[in-house]
């Protein structure tokens, strides 16, 4: 079981113009969603464009992330690759850095017997000694993890938690019922979050509270308080922005939302584009209606 809870948000990778890691804008977003609240700090997520960065930009982001969070809470960053071999490097270094566990993803090339898909969690987890929250998308992965490999895979003591983007509510049920006493499940979707906590979620690693932490917070607060009514509007609420997602890619609508909030983070990574003015209009139109004053009665 893990020590992670609450909300963690997934961080966007600021660059500068020349292709760098803007360090300032990076660590005084940290700063700032730390002070509002979140449990924790997820850089090299999809919101934090891991695929597009070079293994020195992965570095540089993780340390500035562990720098800027100074132990107040942890930092637990994303660790991707088609192979098991470059997953255990990327794990060893980030380990070598100072992070408090890892989100654990398998890409994948060529599609993967379930077997082959074990291994690779089981390799990682075998590897380095740090706890490990596993995440199945079937969008990325080319399958999914079936009940059976994660009730077998949890059995592991360094693999902790479950972020199951299958929005499956009767698939997170039966993992709760099978082997919640190995593995702590997480929400990874901003319409289910109620429902995974309600069920006895530990929390939410979340895209959307990088740039809404307060509403995000507030909602897992209402939920923790038993306030499920208003726990449900505020997730209501939360969906307007998500739905632009559907319409723009994440890391682009991010980074427009948090420019229009002063944070330089500049452009998503080539051969990614920034959004027209439409598209950005419609980003922070949304944005504003969810972080409105009247919100916290939603």
């Amino acid at each position: 079981m893990s020590n992670f809870y609450g909300v963690i948000p997934y961080l966007v990778s600021p660059l500068t113009a020349d292709g760098n890691i803007n360090e300032k804008v990076l660590g005084d977003l940290c700063n700032d969603l730390i002070a509002k609240g979140v449990t924790g700090l997820t850089p090299l997520g999809s919101s934090g464009e891991y695929a597009y960065l070079s293994d020195a930009q992965k570095r540089r982001v993780v340390e500035i992330v562990v720098e800027a969070a100074g132990g107040r809470v942890p930092v637990v960053p994303g660790v991707a690759s088609v192979s098991t071999e470059g997953a255990i490097e990327q794990a060893r270094l980030y380990r070598k850095i100072g992070v408090d566990g890892i989100v654990g993803v398998l890409d994948s090339y060529f599609p993967l017997s379930e077997q082959e898909v074990r291994s690779y969690f089981l390799d990682i987890a075998d590897s380095v000694d740090l706890p490990i929250v596993v995440y199945t998308n079937p969008n990325f992965q080319r399958t999914d993890l079936s009940i059976d490999t994660i009730c077998t895979i949890a059995e592991h003591p360094n693999i902790v938690g479950l972020k199951d983007a299958s929005t499956n509510t009767g698939r997170l049920l039966s993992i709760l019922n099978r082997c919640a006493d190995k593995i702590d499940v997480f929400a990874a979707s901003s319409h289910i979050a109620v429902s995974v906590l309600m069920m006895g979620g530990k929390g939410w690693f979340a895209g959307p509270a990088c740039v809404l932490p307060e509403q995000s917070v507030e909602l897992y607060n209402a939920c923790k308080r038993g306030e499920w009514e208003h726990a449900a509007r505020l997730q209501k609420r939360l969906w307007g922005f998500n739905e632009v997602f559907a319409r723009f890619r994440l890391a682009s609508c991010l980074k427009a939302a948090l420019q229009f909030q002063g944070y330089a983070v500049g452009d998503p990574i080539r051969p990614q584009t920034p959004l027209d003015a439409h598209a950005a209009k419609t980003v922070t139109d949304a944005l504003q209606a969810a972080s409105s004053p009247e919100f916290a009665g939603a």
